[in-house]
């Protein structure tokens, strides 16, 4: 016996047009007309990819500075200031659209640190890197300080 299967779903075949049927159905109000299932998996992956992208930037952001501060390699510099200034401004932006995701920034950032810091002991393993991050993990201080205009302490220079 064969079991017959529903025809795929807007939402399953055109994921733009469902966006834009869902638009046009909450702008006219009918509710009623809504793939609620699939509002609901929607939004709960768009909190979610927020979330990824915020760390996916903070690891980012974490393994520049580290080479900045910590990676005698002034060719690179420019390079690694680039990134850092370009990161800092998106989680800014992406801080300010959804403030709420900084309970998920203090919550994580270990697990972000350990992440930039074992990329970045892979990619220049005769530099010494801190085993803890040495400046503050205060949001506003990461996306705004400077650090290497101070020169990184001599116990951290290259072996």
């Amino acid at each position: 016996m064969v079991k017959a299967t529903a025809p795929p779903t807007l939402y399953q075949q055109d994921l733009v047009a469902w966006y834009d049927d869902t638009v046009a159905k909450l702008k006219a109000g009918n509710f009623a007309a809504l793939d609620i299932a699939a509002l609901i998996e929607e939004i709960e992956g768009l909190a979610g990819r927020d979330r990824r992208e915020l760390e996916s930037r903070v690891e980012v952001l974490l393994n520049h500075l580290l080479k900045r501060l910590y990676v005698a390699s002034p060719a690179d510099y420019r390079g690694w200031e680039l990134t850092i200034r370009e990161q800092r401004r998106q989680l800014q932006k992406l801080l300010k659209q959804s403030p709420s995701l900084q309970p998920h920034w203090l919550n994580t950032f270990p697990e972000l640190w350990e992440n930039a810091l074992a990329d970045a002991r892979e990619d220049y393993p005769q530099t010494v890197f801190p085993d803890c991050w040495p400046g503050s993990t205060d949001i506003d201080a990461l996306l705004s300080e400077k650090a290497w205009d101070a020169a990184p302490p001599a116990s951290y220079t290259d072996r």
